[in-house]
């Protein structure tokens, strides 16, 4: 068995290294998916409304039938 100050020594090399991790730049993956995310639906909701705009047009065109 491992003696407590060698325990107590891994306990804190452990938790330094979690630490460090923890301040990294992971937070960017969750970043980039969000503004993917919102840039997808406002594409989606300007392609809406385009068409939109065309089909009213397009219906608006009179063919003289």
């Amino acid at each position: 068995m491992f003696p407590l100050d060698t325990l107590a020594c891994l306990l804190r090399t452990h938790l330094a290294e979690v630490r460090r991790h923890a301040r990294s730049d992971a937070g960017y993956t969750t970043e980039t998916i969000v503004v993917t995310a919102l840039l997808a639906i406002l594409s989606m909701s300007v392609v809406g409304i385009i068409v939109s705009k065309v089909m009213a047009k397009a219906n608006g065109i009179d063919l003289g039938g």
